[in-house]
Parts: structure tokens; sequence; C-alpha cells
């Protein structure tokens, strides 16, 4: 199962969830309504339908949760190395600038623990220990927006290709069929 994350459950919250299974589990048992499960533990009915299918098939081991979908490539002492690498900055490997992308992480990750990850993985593994994406706070002191403004005004609609008007009868649907 996928999560908008990216990066699956932390143990505390599959432990969460699976409590709301046990509990789904107990009102089965009591023979309660789908619907009004789904309704006091806040779930949808689908999640319920299918929790209950699982139950009537296996009881409450078939609910519990099977943990992780694997196990973690980088184990927590060698995400704290990587922590420690990520705080020396860019520069201290290698790279000209002081912006971490994915890619770098990546790079430093094969370099310092010779396993491979794609960059959605990367990604997956920084947002799971809490790390985020940055944007700057503020704007540049060099700033000017009065260049900007011109350029906006006067230089991009050069830059820009004229838009083709679609006079009456040019679309596929309205031009009568050739015979």
């Amino acid at each position: 199962m996928r999560y908008a994350q990216g990066g699956g459950l932390t143990d505390e919250r599959r432990e969460f969830r699976e409590g709301i299974r046990m509990m789904a589990a107990e009102r089965f048992a009591v023979g309660e309504p789908r619907s009004a499960i789904a309704k006091e533990l806040r779930v949808s009915v689908r999640s319920v339908q299918r929790w209950r299918r699982a139950w009537d098939r296996g009881g409450l081991r078939a609910v519990r949760s099977a943990g992780s979908a694997s196990l973690p490539r980088l184990s927590e002492a060698q995400f704290a190395i990587l922590e420690t690498e990520l705080a020396k900055g860019p520069v201290a490997h290698g790279w000209p600038d002081q912006r971490w992308t994915l890619a770098r992480v990546k790079t430093v990750i094969g370099r310092r623990f010779h396993k491979s990850y794609t960059l959605q993985g990367v990604r997956k593994l920084l947002l799971r220990h809490g790390f985020s994406c940055q944007v700057p706070a503020r704007r540049a002191v060099e700033r000017d927006e009065e260049a900007i403004c011109g350029w906006v005004k006067e230089t991009w609609p050069q830059a820009e290709a004229p838009r083709r008007r679609s006079g009456h009868g040019s679309s596929s649907r309205t031009r009568p069929a050739s015979r």
C-alpha cells in the first residue's frame, strides 16, 4: 500500500491502525453493521469490508498488521551516520555550492554505504526521517523588481510564440468532410 507522504507508516502509526482494525474485529463478533463500524471508527466502508473478509477467513490473526513490506536498506545507525554526513554540507563532499539535491544525497549514500537508491527512494527515506523540501524564506537582496517588470512587459512577449487564433471552421470537428 502506498501513502501520500511516500514512505509508508512509522511503527507507532502502524500500531495505531492495527488498534482500529482490532476494534473493528470486536464489533464484527457482536454483529454490528459495517456502515456503523466505519462511521464510528472514522474509516471507509470499503476498508471495513476488506477487514471483515480477512476476519471471516482467519479471525483476529488475519486482521493484524503484517509489519513493514520490506526491511529498510539503511539501518538506524547508518542513517545517523548519513545525517552527520549531510550536516557537513555538499561542499565537504565535493560539490561547488551549498545545495543538497536528491541526486547528491543518493551519491553520498552510494559512496558511504555502497547501497543503491532511486531518487524516489531517497526522497522517501528522507521524508520518513523528518526531512522536508526547503524553499528560500526570503527573496535575494540583489533582486531588481523594476528590471523584472520591464523584462516581463517588453522581452517576454517577443520571446513567446504568437498563439494561433482559431477561426470559424478551423476545428476538425466543424470542418466539412472532404469528398
